[in-house]
């Protein structure tokens, strides 16, 4: 199904009808008109409340006057394109954000999760994926997550210690030597994951259903994977060129590794 697929006339603030409680509001961001009322409409049929934005200035603006569940967000937007809002965004919040793009090259879906954005979604879609991976984030991260940058969903059973690092799964917070370190909702997600079992070799594919619900369709898709292990990477290990926590197990995924004692499950 294309993405231009039944255009309706819908904009601005739409709500779902017949006074039933929506299942979260989207920010979609869009500057082609045709565009944005598709995905207002048909995400307003899904139980969506939607607010809208045309460029990324009214964007920023509408997300500070009506704090949204999560943000579709286009690249190529005026005023204010869709990478620097998320750079922005990113700097005060882990509101969930699905990028929309015509441009579909490697380095751009690298370039956008590389900012901190959850999915990436090439132009032309189906509507109905995009609905797919709304609900799987939603499902993953719940609702008002973005407000602040600290996402605190009771999951988890206790502190898991690796070293001078403490994660802390009943508050979604990772320190060293009592120091905060800023995950996203995504990457503290992946870091739970990889070190679930210690030691275990998670695939590539796994952590792509795990985590954003759907299997890899092709190679850019697993793609999403290893630029968030980088991130990860980036902001735990040591030296990231030569990573101690997250290891590259070469043609197959990533497992964790154990540094001076083995990582164990205190209670919290």
């Amino acid at each position: 199904m294309p993405l231009y697929d039944h255009p309706q006339h819908a904009q601005g603030d739409a709500s779902v009808g017949g006074g039933a409680e929506p299942k979260a509001t989207l920010l979609v961001v869009d500057d082609e008109p045709a565009v944005r009322r598709v995905l207002v409409t048909r995400l307003q049929l899904a139980g969506y409340r939607v607010i809208s934005a045309e460029d990324g200035e009214a964007a920023l603006t509408l997300f500070h006057q009506d704090p949204p569940d999560l943000i579709v967000l286009d690249v190529m937007l005026p005023k204010l394109d869709g990478f620097a809002v998320c750079r922005r965004l990113r700097a005060e919040s882990c509101v969930p954000i699905i990028f929309l793009s015509a441009l579909d090259t490697i380095s751009e879906r690298v370039a956008g999760l590389d900012l901190g954005a959850d999915d990436y979604l090439p132009k032309p879609f189906s509507p109905k994926e995009l609905e797919a991976r709304i609900a799987t984030i939603l499902r993953r991260v719940g609702r008002g997550s973005g407000v602040t940058e600290q996402c605190d969903v009771p999951v988890g059973q206790g502190v898991l210690r690796v070293g001078d690092l403490v994660v802390d799964t009943n508050r979604r917070q990772v320190t060293r030597g009592g120091d905060r370190i800023a995950l996203t909702y995504t990457e503290f997600s992946l870091l739970e994951l990889l070190f679930r079992e210690p030691g275990r070799v998670v695939p590539r594919a796994e952590i792509l259903e795990q985590l954003w619900g759907y299997p890899p369709r092709r190679a850019a898709d697993l793609r999403v994977v290893d630029v968030y292990v980088a991130r990860l990477r980036g902001k735990l290990e040591p030296d990231p060129r030569n990573p101690e926590l997250i290891l590259t197990v070469r043609g197959t995924g990533y497992a964790s590794q154990r540094i001076g004692e083995t990582p164990t499950t205190v209670p919290a």
